[in-house]
């Protein structure tokens, strides 16, 4: 199926790939794998109990060894951030989104906008 997926890519006057295609092909799909390591690795450094989430407290400790002077509320409205689906625990899934697209992309906070949609992030 990738092959399929990267062939489809290819322009479809030309015959095949070319070793230099194929090679940055290889490499650019190493390089999304190392980040997805190194994001699974930081997900598990914060998941101290192996429990497969983040809890608040999680973010709370991990936040006070390599931030320690980040404002508590700062913690939480980052922690309320990558809890997509408010359940108050951030799975994998959650973290790798945010760590992914980061604040630029990820869907309004519930602290932006009151019920009715109007106000602004103070």
């Amino acid at each position: 199926i990738e092959a399929d997926s990267v062939m489809s890519s290819k322009n479809s006057s030309t015959s095949g790939v070319s070793l230099e295609e194929f090679l940055n092909i290889i490499r650019k799909k190493k390089e999304v794998q190392l980040y997805h390591n190194e994001i699974r690795h930081i997900f598990t450094a914060f998941d101290i109990h192996y429990r497969g989430f983040l809890t608040l407290e999680d973010f709370q400790r991990a936040f006070r060894l390599v931030a320690p002077k980040l404002p508590e509320r700062t913690v939480l409205e980052v922690f309320r951030e990558v809890d997509q689906d408010s359940d108050g625990l951030v799975s994998f899934r959650d973290f790798e989104y945010a760590m992914k697209n980061g604040q630029n992309e990820a869907q309004p906070s519930r602290s932006t906008f009151g019920n009715s949609g109007e106000g602004c992030k103070l």
